[in-house]
């Protein structure tokens, strides 16, 4: 796990494991596989948050497609959401950078609510079911209107970043596995 929980760590320099999800079940099979090391006491984290929280979180931002986002948070400045517009399609290719803030919000990001391991798998599984099942209502933040397989994508870029900052004993960190 990580050293000293109550120092938070700089997560652009974080060890990072290379991960690369293709299919929501890949995205799946993987929070089971780390759950399943949690549990064995196998699992160790680079990053800041818990793996409940991180996938509680993944969850949450996919769910905005569909229940919208919540009217007490503030939405990015229009310049901001029309810049982002033409970067949509890198966006849902490459895995997100770490270390983006959004400004003037607690935390950095939305949804960061403490979770456990259970409770966040279980709304990560449920999302990714209505994510397979159901077309987004409503369009992202930042990058507009999303199909439902950019809506995939986008959860398994954002999986990516969140996942590679826990390792396994299969995995080493900064090892590129």
């Amino acid at each position: 796990m990580h050293p000293d929980p109550s120092t938070p760590v700089d997560s652009t320099k974080a060890h990072r494991r290379k991960l690369r999800l293709t299919s929501a079940d890949d995205l799946l099979r993987e929070a089971h596989r780390l759950a399943e090391a949690e549990a064995a006491g196998t699992l160790r984290r680079t990053g800041n948050w818990s793996l409940g929280r991180a996938l509680a979180h993944l969850a949450a931002w996919t769910d905005t497609a569909y229940d919208g986002f919540p009217p007490e948070f503030q939405l990015p400045h229009w310049i901001l959401r029309l810049l982002m517009r033409p970067f949509k399609r890198v966006m849902l290719a490459r895995t997100l950078p770490a270390g983006i803030r959004l400004p003037r919000v607690e935390g950095g990001t939305h949804f960061i609510d403490p979770a456990s391991t259970d409770e966040g798998l279980r709304r990560l599984e449920r999302t990714v079911q209505r994510v397979r099942s159901t077309d987004p209502v409503h369009a992202n933040v930042l990058l507009g209107p999303l199909t439902r397989a950019e809506c995939e994508r986008l959860l398994l870029r954002h999986a990516e970043l969140h996942l590679s900052f826990f390792h396994t004993d299969d995995t080493h960190p900064g090892s590129g596995e």
